[in-house]
């Protein structure tokens, strides 16, 4: 019991949780288990603190009923405190030790997920050319269905994006001019 003492004393819980990046419900039961700890580290203490044993000839002489006292100290001396197989508890501490060190790995093998992803999506933007850049080869290659989307419009006789409302620019009267005299020396282009 002594061994058990001494090892529960030593016990760095702020350690615990930071060694092993305790989060989240694992690190709450944690610290329900480490005050439920301290609670009974200090209710042992004050009960060992306690004096031990009984002066039973002074309550012989303080009261007048001498049986009483003699029924008491029977009973005192004829008591034996309960042991507990504590089996059952250490087996459930084990069972929630285990919940806990596999919802910690599940939670490692997600975060680790997620750290490739973003460590993948960080140098894709880092090595990413600017769009003004891009040729339309490369947008294809990169994205598919944006051709095929372009091909399904086209065919069907679309030559504007749904959605897609074009703003007027400052050289929009010069760009409308200079259809106007294509049109003029072409023929109407809107036939194509």
């Amino acid at each position: 019991m002594a061994v058990g003492r001494s090892a529960a004393l030593k016990i760095d819980w702020t350690k615990i949780s930071t060694s092993l990046g305790l989060k989240g419900q694992t690190a709450a039961s944690l610290q329900a288990f480490k005050k439920r700890n301290d609670d009974a580290r200090r209710k042992l203490q004050v009960l060992t603190d306690q004096p031990q044993s009984i002066d039973f000839a002074h309550y012989r002489n303080t009261l007048k009923n001498q049986s009483v006292v003699d029924e008491i100290e029977n009973h005192f001396k004829s008591f034996k405190p309960v042991t507990y197989d504590v089996g059952r508890q250490i087996k459930a501490i084990e069972a929630f030790e285990g919940q806990a060190m596999k919802n910690a790995e599940e939670t490692k093998g997600r975060v680790d997920m997620e750290l490739k992803d973003l460590q993948k999506t960080l140098q894709n933007i880092e090595e990413a050319r600017p769009f003004e850049d891009l040729t339309v080869d490369e947008v294809v290659a990169a994205r598919p269905d944006i051709d095929e989307r372009t091909e399904q419009l086209v065919s069907k006789g679309r030559w504007q994006v749904p959605g897609y409302k074009a703003r007027s620019t400052p050289n929009e009267g010069v760009c409308r001019g200079i259809l106007i005299v294509w049109q003029e020396k072409f023929g109407d282009l809107s036939v194509l």
